[in-house]
């Protein structure tokens, strides 16, 4: 259903002409099979003689447990259209484009829309013109420009209750502006209706009724997208214009057709070529994944696996764009991986159970999946006999024993209880965030020589070009990298000012974690663990030194400085307590 603006309402359909162009040139079908209605009324926005009840509310609003269902899956149906169609945009606003839109409703031109707004009975008559076009039950796809969005989101509510609306694109849209505020339409809609599967709005950079924004700072639960067309003034405001935009086009072929085959038929066909360093981690860590959300119940299990479903596609999508700029085939085992974001229904496949590795080669890739919030940027708090349980059954896929999975949870313990003073909620769970980034570029990156283990410097150096440092793999081959690099790189990015406590903290845990691991695990000791911890040690003290002699007592800097000493020092003393500090050449062995 296309729903007009102000105007004559487009009696010669070129909107459904654009549309279809539009459509074709994405490479989806033409409207010949789609039932259209595009209902005129700009007659009756003009004003008319028939009266009519408003047409009631039909969908009800959800309360408690349901509404919160509700969310939950329309956020997730939001967040797969999002990630198919392009990022969020809300846009800034014009200074002044509130006043100056809010104005030109008042002129003649807009008297169509200011009748709308404010006289309940043409209100009435357009709403009920427009149901008496529908069918009682069925699938819908509505596409509201300009005064149709507003007449749109009107209508949500007022459907018939058999209708679903598969998808609602609004271009052009005022409702960012207050004079569009219907009847206390904002609030109605506080919520997503439950006949609503998704709705995105599309404003163009150069149309003055959108006013350079979109409407999500009205309805948070929407997604904005931004295009840029080559028009400007009314013409940027056309429906043609944003009809004829790929960007649009996408959104409604998406909703009217689905997804294009040819869209997964590029990912799914990898090649049987060996993993480099990235993309092991990604299965590796998407294996574990998996394997805690297999642990939960109910609404835990639930978020989880929601979070776990976008994070999964993020990563598969992240591999793909970054081995197609390098010319890279994409392995079978990731490329069996992908999956239909955008659709709801289809099942997220797992990855494999994990291949063997040695236990040298492990301690570091453990250490770091165990400490790490796999589901970045969502924060979901998994009880620790949970991962625990699923990281001893990742060690017995790696052949090494769900011992191991025990003691990389029960060093982590250990390492925790030494540094943190007694303080159980001293260090966060993933709190490496984006303090490691800043490590990474007070270092140049480069400067971050791993020794041998979970990365290498130029691994980490291409895979932050590539993925970046917040998302799961690169936040993950960075926080693996400062599990294990060595030199002094590592001690001037830890020293820096750049970088608070809190990292330190994070970073001289983990390392301590896998030290303790090697411990009880009868591994030697890795001598890079002291070397590092005391060329930290040394750059903090002279940094105090430094900065003692003329800051203020009560500086934060110094507080800060003298806390990450603190954390060292303890640490030191455990490895020294405990034997695991390297033998100094010509000591004493007796």
């Amino acid at each position: 259903m296309f729903l007009h603006g102000v105007g004559d309402g487009d009696p010669g359909g070129l909107w459904k002409k654009t549309l279809e162009r539009t459509l074709d040139r994405l490479g989806y079908p033409d409207l010949a099979d789609v039932d259209v209605v595009a209902p005129k009324y700009a007659h009756a926005l003009r004003g008319m003689d028939d009266e009519f009840p408003l047409p009631g509310v039909q969908i009800k609003q959800l309360v408690r447990e349901d509404a919160k269902q509700n969310r939950r899956d329309f956020e997730q149906r939001m967040g797969a259209i999002e990630f198919r169609l392009g990022r969020h945009d809300r846009g800034n606003g014009y200074p002044g484009g509130d006043a100056a839109l809010g104005a030109a409703v008042g002129l003649a031109p807009f008297k169509q829309a200011r009748n709308y707004l404010e006289n309940p009975l043409i209100r009435a008559g357009v709403l009920t013109r427009v149901i008496e076009k529908l069918p009682r039950s069925g699938r819908l796809v509505i596409i509201g420009h300009s005064l149709g969005s507003v007449i749109a989101s009107d209508l949500l509510r007022r459907l018939p209750v058999g209708l679903e609306v598969a998808g609602m694109a609004t271009i052009g849209s005022p409702l960012a502006n207050g004079k569009f505020d219907v009847d206390k339409l904002r609030e109605s809609l506080d919520e997503p209706p439950s006949n609503l599967a998704w709705w995105v709005n599309i404003w163009n950079v150069a149309d003055p009724v959108a006013a350079h924004r979109g409407v999500s700072s009205v309805f948070p639960w929407i997604v904005d997208l931004s295009i840029k067309s080559k028009k400007a003034g009314a013409a940027a405001h056309a429906a043609v214009d944003y009809l004829s935009d790929d960007v649009v086009g996408a959104a409604i072929g998406y909703a009217l057709f689905g997804s294009q085959s040819k869209e997964i038929a590029k990912v799914e066909k990898g090649l049987d070529v060996a993993l480099d360093e990235a993309e092991r981690l990604a299965l590796v860590a998407l294996r574990y994944a998996h394997l805690i959300g297999l642990e939960l119940e109910g609404d835990l299990r639930d978020r989880y696996n929601g979070a776990l479903r976008s994070v999964q596609a993020s990563a598969i999508h992240d591999i793909r764009s970054r081995n197609q700029s390098d010319d890279r085939p994409i392995p079978s085992e990731v490329a069996r991986l992908a999956f239909d974001y955008a659709d709801p229904r289809e099942t997220v496949p797992q990855p494999h159970a994990a291949s063997p590795i040695p236990k040298s080669e492990a301690i570091a890739l453990l250490v770091v999946l165990a400490t790490e919030n796999l589901l970045r940027p969502y924060d979901i708090s998994v009880p620790r006999g949970k991962r625990q349980a699923a990281l001893q059954q990742l060690t017995i896929e790696m052949d090494l024993g769900s011992k191991f999975g025990e003691d990389v949870f029960e060093a982590s313990k250990r390492a925790h209880e030494v540094l943190s003073g007694g303080d159980v909620n001293w260090i966060k769970w993933g709190a490496l965030g984006a303090g490691a980034a800043a490590i990474i570029v007070a270092t140049g990156g480069l400067a971050l020589a791993a020794a041998p283990g979970l990365v290498g410097a130029a691994i980490v150096t291409s895979a932050l070009a590539s993925f970046g440092p917040g998302g799961m793999i690169g936040g993950l081959l960075t926080a693996g990298t400062l599990v294990t690099a060595g030199g002094g790189g590592i001690a001037f990015g830890l020293a820096s000012s750049a970088t608070n406590a809190q990292t330190l903290e994070a970073v001289v845990e983990r390392r301590l974690t896998a030290a303790i691991l090697r411990d009880l695990q009868s591994q030697v000791p890795d001598p890079e663990v002291w070397k590092v911890l005391t060329a930290i040690e040394m750059e903090l003290r002279r940094e105090h030194e430094k900065l003692d002699e003329f800051s203020d007592l009560a500086s934060p800097t110094l507080k800060e400085l003298k806390r990450k000493i603190e954390v060292v020092e303890r640490a030191l003393k455990y490895l020294s307590e405990h034997d695991l500090d390297p033998i100094l050449e010509g000591e004493d062995l007796l």
